[in-house]
């Protein structure tokens, strides 16, 4: 890698922002039933910080796609959100805390769009390298999990909020030692962002990782509960989010070999597949733990293979000054609409249908988003922009 890229200011950033994910995704759930909520409201609470997505990511990438100031934009917006998410601690009802959510997540979801975009300009030529510099995240998330779940079992829930906060404040400061890149406005890729989005690979990719997140609902919104109801403990869970880190962790640590050899289609559709292979196994097994540990693993693919593959594409296909908006596009429309579309209908299947049928649910999601990919990229290369030869 490039001795002119700030890798570890970047890495720095990633470790924090993956480690608040870490303190909220897997306990959040755990936090809000200790208030007294349902599974109904749960899956609002979720839906609402995914559905925040759907638009701020595209009005904050419109701006760092015209200022060409993304490191700018993601200071304010990382500052807002460790402001807006204090607004948790304050004493009001279920409205105060979807108001508090929906604010916090429209300023949190302003900073990794414009941090992939500029890490990926940092990269330069050496984008299928990408997923070397993201694998700090995964470390941050497991530290977080890991951490958080030792002290669950002495605390209660109540420490969840607290570790959120400190997360939020710790990437706000490491927003301030990341550089702008170079070029990170400039340029135009041919024609306007309407005609690439008709391209079919283009759409056929959105919908894509749309599908692909939405069946991820009931993992992120009730895995932790799920697993506390079949037994396990909570150091145990904390344990199983972190295993499947480690899994992710060790995918990206090769996904600088495997996109160029592989190329990221069908590395994409395997993950897919993968991923529907990993809701059948918690849907049928979740009071085994050598099994969940298993399922845990395929999160090498479910994610890691698929983000990375899907960032590369994401990357080839918008570039100049429709590069921020295809980030923010890919953000709103995999884990802002798929993830609201999924937390919301998991809420509802869960108290109705029960668990198991819920992750059949999504693993059915998984099969459908697997059709979309072989129908619209499978039988073709894809045309695009200037890429890493062969690595489409």
């Amino acid at each position: 890698m490039s001795p002119r890229v700030p890798y570890w200011r970047l890495a720095g950033f990633y470790l924090f922002y993956f480690g608040t994910l870490g303190a909220l995704i897997p306990y959040w759930s755990l936090y809000l039933a200790a208030r007294g909520y349902g599974a109904r409201e749960i899956g609002e609470v979720f839906a609402v910080m995914a559905a925040t997505k759907l638009v701020a990511p595209n009005v904050w990438g419109w701006l760092g796609d015209r200022s060409g100031r993304r490191m700018a934009i993601v200071r304010l917006g990382a500052l807002g959100a460790f402001l807006a998410f204090c607004g948790v601690f304050l004493a009001g009802g279920y409205g105060w805390l979807l108001a508090a959510v929906a604010l916090f997540s429209f300023f949190w979801n302003a900073v990794l769009p414009q941090v992939e975009a500029t890490t990926m300009n940092h990269l330069g030529p050496e984008t299928h390298r990408y997923a070397s510099v993201r694998l700090w995240g995964s470390v941050g998330f497991i530290v977080a999990v890991a951490g958080l779940g030792a002290v669950l079992e002495r605390t209660g829930a109540g420490a969840v909020p607290v570790a959120v906060a400190a997360m939020l404040a710790g990437i706000w400061a490491a927003s301030l030692a990341v550089p702008e890149a170079r070029g990170a406005a400039g340029g135009g890729a041919a024609g306007g962002l309407l005609g690439l989005l008709r391209r079919r690979e283009v759409a056929g990719l959105l919908a894509v990782c749309f599908l692909a997140q939405a069946s991820h609902g009931p993992y992120y919104a009730f895995f932790t509960l799920y697993m506390e109801g079949a037994g396990h403990a909570r150091a145990v869970i904390g344990g199983l989010w972190a295993l499947g880190v480690v899994a992710e962790i060790g995918v990206f640590l090769v996904m600088h070999r495997w996109l160029p050899r592989y190329g990221a289609v069908p590395l994409l559709m395997a993950a897919l597949a993968l991923t529907a292979a990993r809701w059948v196994l918690i849907a049928a097994f979740p009071g085994s733990l050598v099994l969940m540990a298993g399922a845990q693993l395929l999160h090498a693919a479910s994610f890691g293979v698929y983000h990375a593959s899907a960032i590369h594409l994401i990357h080839a296909w918008f570039r100049g000054r429709h590069q921020g908006r295809g980030q923010a596009l890919y953000s709103s429309l995999s884990f802002g609409a798929g993830g609201a579309a999924g937390s919301y209908a998991a809420g509802w299947a869960w108290d109705g249908a029960g668990p198991g049928a819920t992750y059949l649910g999504a693993a059915v999601v998984a099969l459908l988003a697997l059709g979309v990919a072989w129908a619209s990229l499978g039988r073709r290369r894809p045309a695009a922009g200037p890429a890493p030869a062969g690595t489409l």
